[in-house]
Formats: C-alpha cells, sequence, structure tokens
C-alpha cells in the first residue's frame, strides 16, 4: 500500500482513482514521465526563452495527454506548468503540494495540482493554469509587479499595504478581496513563506469582475532555506521580522485592510478549526522526516505567535 501523489490516499496503485479523475474523468492509469530529475532541469533550462512563465525554480509547460495517459511537454498552448526538483534546494515539489493542500484546507481558492513520477521516480509538482481556456483561450491576468509598474528586479520594492491599495484601485469588490488579502499574509506567515513578493499576487477578470486569482506558488521558504532571513517578502509597517499579532491583526487587517472585529474573528476561527488537519497533512505527506519535523516545529511556533 502507497499513498498517491495527487491526493494523498493510500493506494494498491501509483496513483489513486479519484487523483486520476481529478486530471480527467476519462483517464484511467497516469505514465510516469518521460524524463529523469536530471532530463526535466535540461528540458527547462533549453525551453525557459519559450515560456510565457519565468522565475528562479524550474519549470515546463505541459499538456495532459489522456489517451497516451501522460503529460508531454509543449512550447505552446500548455494547460499545466511541471516544476521538477530543484538542482539546489531539495524536496520543493513536496514541499509545494503539501503547502498548496494546506491552504485549500482554509478553503482557499486553488488550482488543481498533484505530483507525478519521473522515470527515476523522483516527483514533479504540476499546476494546471487558471488564466487558459479548455480551447487555448487566454483569460486577462496580471500580477501586483505589472499594476504597479515594478519589473522581476524590483518585485521586492514594495510592501504589504501598497499591495492592498492595488486591491482597492483594481478589484471590482475591494472589500471581498481584502479579507482574501488578509487571510492570505496569515498563512504565509504560519506556513514560512517569506518569499510572496508582487509577482505572486493576481487578478483576473471574468465577466467583466476582478478578483484575486486562484493562488499559487505557495511554498514553505523558511524550510527550504533552513536558516531564512525574513518572515515575509513585502514589509508589513516596514518590517519583515519579528512580525507581531499586532502587525499582523490590529494593524494589517484593521487599519490597512479596513476588516472589522467580526470578520477579523472569524478569518482567525477558520485557521484554527483546521490547524490539527495541517499537522495531520504534514505528517502524510511526501516530506523526509527532517522536513516533515523541521515544517511542525516552524507551524507550532509561529500559531503561537498569533494564537496564544
Amino acid at each position: 500500500m502507497s499513498r498517491c501523489p495527487i491526493t494523498y490516499e493510500e493506494t494498491n496503485e501509483r496513483y489513486s482513482a479519484r487523483g486520476l479523475k481529478l486530471l480527467s474523468r476519462n483517464l484511467k492509469s497516469l505514465n510516469d514521465l518521460d524524463y529523469s530529475k536530471e532530463e526535466l532541469l535540461k528540458e527547462a533550462a533549453t525551453r525557459a526563452p519559450k515560456m510565457s512563465i519565468q522565475g528562479v525554480q524550474p519549470k515546463l509547460s505541459a499538456v495532459l495527454n489522456v489517451s497516451e495517459s501522460k503529460f508531454e511537454i509543449v512550447d505552446k498552448k500548455g494547460l499545466y506548468i511541471l516544476k521538477p526538483p530543484h538542482d539546489v534546494f531539495e524536496e520543493v515539489p513536496q514541499n509545494e503540494d503539501l503547502t498548496m493542500r494546506l491552504a485549500q484546507k482554509v478553503g482557499f481558492n486553488i488550482p488543481t495540482h498533484g505530483m507525478v513520477y519521473g522515470k527515476d521516480n523522483s516527483l514533479t509538482y504540476f499546476v494546471k493554469r487558471f488564466d487558459r481556456t479548455g480551447r487555448h483561450k487566454k483569460i486577462a491576468v496580471e500580477d501586483f509587479a505589472q499594476l504597479s509598474g515594478a519589473t522581476r528586479n524590483t518585485k521586492y520594492n514594495s510592501s504589504m499595504e501598497k499591495a492592498a491599495k492595488i486591491v482597492d484601485q483594481y478589484c471590482t469588490f475591494p472589500a471581498v478581496e481584502k479579507v482574501k488579502l488578509f487571510e492570505l499574509t496569515l498563512f504565509n506567515f504560519l506556513t514560512g513563506n517569506e518569499d510572496m513578493h508582487l509577482k505572486n499576487f493576481s487578478l483576473i477578470r471574468i465577466n467583466d469582475k476582478v478578483e484575486f486569482t486562484p493562488f499559487y506558488d505557495l511554498v514553505n521558504t523558511t524550510i527550504v532555506l533552513n536558516k531564512a532571513a525574513e518572515e515575509i517578502a513585502l514589509p508589513i509597517r516596514g518590517r519583515k521580522n519579528n512580525l507581531t499579532i499586532s502587525d499582523l491583526v490590529d494593524y494589517f487587517g484593521k487599519e490597512i485592510c479596513g476588516l472589522n472585529d467580526r470578520i477579523i474573528k472569524k478569518s482567525l476561527e477558520k485557521f484554527e478549526s483546521v490547524i490539527n488537519e495541517w499537522f495531520e497533512l504534514i505528517e502524510i505527506s511526501f516530506l523526509s522526516k527532517g522536513k516533515k519535523e523541521a515544517y511542525v516545529n516552524l507551524l507550532y511556533l509561529r500559531r503561537k505567535r498569533i494564537f496564544e
């Protein structure tokens, strides 16, 4: 008996039936990728100039070929993004998949995601693109760097206060979206994601309504880096370290996002209600024992700073 890397369910097969159906109702099995970790990294480096999505983490564009039961790497019209294991940082696919799963537990809107085995048994993270329709039509999406005139080189030169102003300026219902911004900020603090820069926040336009895209690129970077220098990428109150409940809740939640006590209480209760489920998910995740312990320890310490 093993665990499905798409659902974490115990299964006698490589993938659970439910995991396969999340990808396609017609998918009966899923073959391993035709590449090893090293080959995927070479493919990512070769194809990088052709990809519309870039960043530090290696990425590949892919489609799901249901008739052949496998992901195929493509240069154009990809509906999935593949993120192979990093050549320097350990267990990033396992980390991102788990962290996205924790976000889903809170009730965040998260794209279809999971992991797929390579021919060398390495795990590659996959996530379905939310900026494409099934017919490859593009959906209007802009990240906060684009909306604020920043570039890849200046994506850290901002603040969470400015992020809230972007929501006010562009969202159709900013009061609703600022609840999401507040909760995402709490989530990133709790799960050690100190790399949430301007390009990791995006707005999408659907039926003339502008709102947050499904959340993406959620990773516990603190345990990846081992000794992360900061707790948050974009400062709150001018600070990136030693954040307190006063900074996160009283100042950012109430003063900057304009949330009342009832909404704040509801948001905090949402996190408190799933913490134990988070610990359970970490335990059955695909992280190594050492990374699991690091994740649990960090979550325990961050939880105390907010809820105790």
